[in-house]
């Protein structure tokens, strides 16, 4: 063929494609070695994680410290402790599908931004109302992180780690949550506005997975999707070297037909339901017992001392690692 008659889009593609040929040196994104840029990502994904944690582990114990200065009803008990899962729900709908059109490395931004910025405030709510408004802002941020994040550590890993560095995510969450727990039960009562200081504590490794993640560049399957061919081999040429390429197919789902119907159709409608229903006995009782822990300990006579607190929280760390 004359290569001269190809456009140098087209000449990008044949020239990714000739990544699947071992005499040509060269390797594909999915088999590249693991490098600093990798585990740059890994560890901006699992600092999201942690923080995320963090945040949702504060609320137990800032309810009953927050009670004190703000008398609480059940309504507003309830709402408080569900608000950022009521955010997340809205979020990753959200987010997960402006990724798909605005890009990834945005939302990936924005959402810690906005986590950042409602962690820090909750220190002046006032009324549970508005407390409550920040906790769904908080979620909102979560839910596109959850969307976002996993996306982009998924399509920058080689396929060899990828199992791993997806699964571990998992315990980082676990391990924020737990240390929240932990300095909730030791600080919560220790002053009046305590609860102001525990909530926007989670401002802090926000604040620093936000600085991080500037300048994380676009995933490239995502360009390629987009058509954009140079800007995704460019970006692969800088971080993981001039002979590392990206199949040509990498960004075909990207270009397909999406949305959330999507999910639905006939070779994903099972994986759907099985992911739906997975998630929704994890998530209820995790909540529902952990969000109002302290709660449940006083009304059964175990609120003092530490020990019933610490042996929950070793067994929720334990359950993370043997699940990785």
């Amino acid at each position: 063929m004359d290569t001269q008659s190809l456009s140098p889009q087209a000449l990008d593609l044949r020239d990714v494609s000739s990544s699947a040929n071992p005499a040509s040196g060269r390797v594909s994104l999915d088999d590249a070695p693991l490098n600093r840029f990798h585990i740059k990502i890994a560890g901006l994904t699992f600092g999201a994680h942690f923080t995320e944690g963090y945040a949702l582990g504060t609320i137990g114990y800032a309810i009953g410290s927050l009670n004190k200065q703000i008398p609480l009803d059940a309504f507003w008990t309830g709402l408080l402790g569900s608000s950022a899962l009521i955010g997340i729900f809205l979020g990753s709908l959200l987010f997960g599908w402006l990724s798909d059109k605005l890009g990834r490395q945005k939302i990936f931004l924005l959402s810690f931004l906005i986590i950042t910025t409602a962690a820090f405030a909750q220190f002046w709510a006032t009324t549970p109302a508005v407390l409550c408004a920040l906790r769904v802002l908080i979620g909102i941020g979560m839910g596109g992180d959850f969307a976002v994040g996993h996306a982009i550590l998924a399509e920058f890993s080689p396929r060899k780690h990828s199992g791993v560095l997806l699964g571990s995510f998992s315990v980082i969450w676990t391990i924020g949550y737990v240390i929240a727990n932990v300095l909730g039960m030791h600080y919560a009562d220790a002053s009046g506005d305590a609860w102001r200081w525990l909530l926007a504590s989670a401002g802090m490794p926000a604040l620093l997975v936000l600085v991080l993640r500037i300048g994380t560049p676009e995933s490239p399957r995502w360009l390629l999707g987009r058509g954009r061919v140079d800007e995704a081999n460019r970006i692969v040429r800088k971080h993981f070297g001039p002979n590392v390429t990206i199949d040509a197919d990498s960004g075909e789902h990207f270009s397909g037909p999406g949305g959330f119907s999507r999910l639905f159709k006939p070779d994903l409608i099972r994986r759907t339901i099985f992911n739906c229903a997975f998630f929704v006995c994890l998530v209820i009782p995790y909540f529902a017992i952990y969000t109002f822990l302290p709660s449940i300990l006083k009304s059964i006579n175990l609120s003092e001392g530490s020990g019933a607190d610490l042996l929950l929280n070793a067994f929720l760390v334990l359950g993370a690692l043997l699940g990785i």
